[in-house]
């Protein structure tokens, strides 16, 4: 099967500006995405990132009753795993899943924090929370020295209803892409941002309906 990246043939990643982009909205979901799927990321351990990338789906030690975040920013997911170097998350993983089961856990997530112009009194909120199978959290995006950016980055947390279903219907295919952070860090170091920007995976504003993003933008 080929891997999620197509290899050094496939679409060239965003120019260093568009990474850096100072006009880019404050929320919106950037990824790498096809017709049918979106591409996400997450770090673990090799004793299960290994496993999930031979096979294609997480192994039985993976656990289901935790909850697991989801990152579409490939350069977030590199803040976060330290480029692949911090304990427990030296595998990274391009994990594309379907659009289906994305656009499902966005229309039952709430957000992680109270917003009162949204959701009043904080125990509603916190009913919602308790509720809600998803979570949408919004951080700072990154840049190539994982600095802060002005607009946000979109992190998903799933746990029961919705871990269950990305770990056994989402999945469409699972990369071990940690050669490419491994690559794209020393051209970082050596000052060659051009090529590290180059080697990124090319992400794009992803398409989701206003009435599903707008309770979930705060």
């Amino acid at each position: 099967m080929c891997g999620i990246f197509g290899g050094r043939g496939g679409p060239p990643g965003p120019s260093l500006s568009f990474v850096n982009d100072q006009n880019e909205p404050r929320f919106r979901i950037r990824a790498r995405h096809t017709e049918s799927t979106i591409t996400v990321y997450q770090a673990y351990r090799p004793e299960i990132g290994g496993p999930a990338a031979r096979h294609g789906r997480f192994p039985s030690s993976w656990k289901r009753d935790r909850m697991t975040w989801i990152k579409p920013s490939f350069l977030w997911m590199m803040y976060r795993c330290g480029w692949g170097t911090k304990e427990g998350q030296e595998t990274v993983l391009a994990i594309e899943i379907s659009r289906e089961g994305f656009h499902w856990a966005l229309r039952n997530a709430c957000l992680s924090h109270h917003v009162p112009a949204l959701h009043g009194e904080a125990a509603d909120w916190k009913r919602q929370l308790r509720q809600a199978p998803a979570r949408v959290q919004w951080d700072p995006e990154r840049d190539l020295y994982l600095n802060p950016l002005p607009h946000r980055s979109l992190q998903l947390g799933l746990a029961g209803e919705a871990a269950a279903r990305y770990a056994d219907e989402w999945i469409v295919g699972i990369e071990d892409v940690t050669p490419l952070a491994t690559e794209v860090h020393a051209l970082v170091r050596a000052g060659e941002l051009d090529a590290a920007a180059g080697l990124l995976p090319e992400e794009r504003p992803y398409p989701v309906e206003d009435e599903v993003l707008a309770p979930l933008r705060a």
